[in-house]
């Protein structure tokens, strides 16, 4: 995890697809300085290169989880709150769940960026993506730089992440249990080519606590141009309850 300390409550952040940790530099600089940004930084990219990649989402939550489990030991009672986009919506809310399986305490809030409910839909036909239709995926939504796609050099060091990340995702199966009682909010941009605002909203039957749906302008990538309204979204619900103003 690559981390933007503060001394207030604390953010872990899951990168999309493909993405890496600095995917979040840009949010973590617009958030308030007292928060204390973790973002993921998944095997298989930037300092973590010559790790392989995990292809198997259960894989990926379980090892995330317990280096989560590792940082909530070493500083106890401090709240926190766990942010994924896309993919890492997926990673985030599982994490979540393995986490409350393990009697560990529960983070402040979810925030689910970009990404549909489970059980919403199968996403098994990623399993079929070769690195064409991969590439042809990420070009769709936008949030990668054209330059880089077509840059033979740079494509060959990151197709081996997105290639287990969308395997991951092929394979991913919802087992259904007891909702979370963790207050969620969910994001998303109205037109986003992966996820309707109603699939967004089935997030609703995955708490008992209290939920939030926030609809912005812009496609999947939304974020990189409402990042201090996103900002505000994170601070308010991270801070609401704890005490923190």
């Amino acid at each position: 995890m690559t981390t933007v300390a503060g001394n207030g409550p604390r953010l872990v952040c899951f990168p999309h697809a493909g993405g890496s940790a600095t995917a979040y530099t840009q949010l973590a600089r617009t958030l308030p300085a007292d928060l204390d940004v973790l973002a993921v930084q998944y095997p298989g990219r930037q300092d973590r290169y010559l790790e392989e990649p995990f292809t198997a989402l259960e894989a990926l939550v379980g090892a995330v989880a317990g280096e989560l489990a590792g940082e909530l030991a070493a500083d106890p009672g401090r709240p926190y709150a766990l942010f994924g986009h896309s993919m890492g919506a997926l990673v985030a809310f599982e994490t979540a769940r393995l986490l409350a399986g393990r009697g560990l305490p529960a983070p402040q809030r979810l925030f689910l960026s970009g990404r549909d409910a489970p059980g919403a839909r199968s996403g098994a036909h990623y399993r079929d993506y070769d690195d064409d239709a991969v590439l042809a995926e990420v070009r769709g939504l936008g949030g990668t730089d054209r330059a880089t796609l077509e840059n033979p050099e740079i494509l060959e060091m990151v197709l081996p992440a997105l290639r287990a990340d969308y395997r991951a995702l092929g394979g991913y199966e919802w087992r259904p249990g007891e909702p979370l009682a963790t207050p969620v909010t969910v994001l998303v941009g109205d037109g986003d080519p992966v996820v309707t605002v109603e699939e967004a909203g089935r997030w609703r039957e995955h708490t008992s606590g209290a939920f939030d749906l926030r609809v912005f302008s812009g496609g999947h990538f939304y974020l990189n141009d409402h990042l201090d309204a996103v900002a505000a979204a994170v601070t308010g619900g991270l801070l609401a309850g704890t005490g923190v103003s």
